[in-house]
């Protein structure tokens, strides 16, 4: 195995030199830096971690924490996140809080004794104990969004827009929301939003829920609808399978009786039949930002901003004008 004194010698410097382009590039010209790098390269050099801490005070450790990885919505999230941190030469320590702030709490101080910094995906804890962990560590939030502290957000506001919008343009006046989990920062905010754009069209939103994101709560909200919704909204990919398979055990055909969107596009809903109309979310992208961020964050070069990621719209089968029952 190659060492430090190794790509020293091959790149034709001090071993120091060669520390400093490893751990602290911005010390050592850019000649330097790029013969050590192809000598590291060529070798096959792996910096130790410790030593590297040791010297920058940072272990190139992040801090992910998931709600839950049942849910298809996280798992490219994660992707995104894992492929920043390889491009920055980090490593992701990923923990799963199964919606439990206590646990979700315990979690981030752990990691905190670990990590340079933390990336909350859809905290649950309060706002109060998230402001407090930002003044202890970097972190950044996703979907979520707290006073001030750095956070990236899929838009929900214009996706639920985006999704009211098609239906009222359809004709659809009665549209039903099946909502998301308690205290879901996104379901609430696409709520308010399609309620006012609702109201706005002189339509009338009826919303169930709160529901966990399930399958099975699909199909319960589906004998659950009010009798005169033409169309329905549902929170999630899984609320919206679930909410397909109900209405066919109803004798409900889609979208001749009731057209279905969906609030995401991950549970591949383009190939049921019909294919659902939904957001096409930029999840994968939402945690290679925020992991991009983090790192700026404990370089010092971060911003105290909320990056906006809009979804887009995929429009198929399952909506259509109303047809009068």
């Amino acid at each position: 195995m190659a060492t430090l004194a190794d790509v020293a010698r091959a790149a034709g410097v001090s071993k120091a030199t060669a520390s400093r382009a490893l751990t602290r590039p911005e010390m050592v010209t850019e000649a330097s830096r790029e013969k050590v790098r192809a000598a590291a390269e060529r070798l096959g050099f792996q910096p130790n971690r410790s030593a590297r801490a040791l010297t920058t005070g940072r272990t190139g450790m992040i801090g992910l924490i998931v709600p839950t990885l049942a849910n298809p919505f996280f798992s490219p999230l994660v992707l995104g996140a894992q492929r920043a941190a390889e491009e920055a030469d980090g490593h992701l320590l990923i923990s799963v809080s199964e919606y439990s702030a206590e646990r979700e709490a315990a979690l981030a101080d752990r990691l905190g004794e670990q990590a340079d910094g933390v990336v909350m995906v859809a905290p649950v804890g309060t706002d109060a104990v998230l402001r407090e962990r930002a003044r202890h560590r970097p972190l950044i939030l996703v979907d979520r969004r707290v006073g001030r502290l750095p956070a990236v957000v899929l838009d929900a506001e214009e996706g639920a827009d985006r999704l009211a919008g098609h239906l009222l343009e359809l004709g659809h006046r009665e549209i039903a929301y099946v909502s998301g989990p308690p205290g879901s920062w996104a379901d609430t905010r696409r709520r308010a939003a399609l309620a006012e754009r609702t109201a706005a069209a002189g339509a009338r939103l009826h919303v169930l829920g709160p529901l966990p994101p399930t399958f099975d709560a699909g199909i319960a909200a589906a004998g659950q609808l009010p009798g005169g919704a033409t169309a329905v909204l549902a929170y999630n990919s899984y609320l919206t399978l679930g909410l397909l398979h109900g209405l066919r055990a109803a004798g409900l055909r889609v979208p001749a009786d009731v057209s279905v969107a969906a609030g995401d596009d991950l549970s591949a809903l383009g190939v049921t039949d019909p294919p659902v109309t939904a957001l096409r979310v930029p999840v994968e992208e939402a945690g290679a930002t925020a992991v991009r961020r983090l790192l700026d964050l404990c370089a010092g070069a971060g911003t105290r901003t909320t990056t906006r990621l809009a979804p887009g719209l995929e429009v198929r089968a399952s909506t259509a004008p109303p047809r009068t029952r």
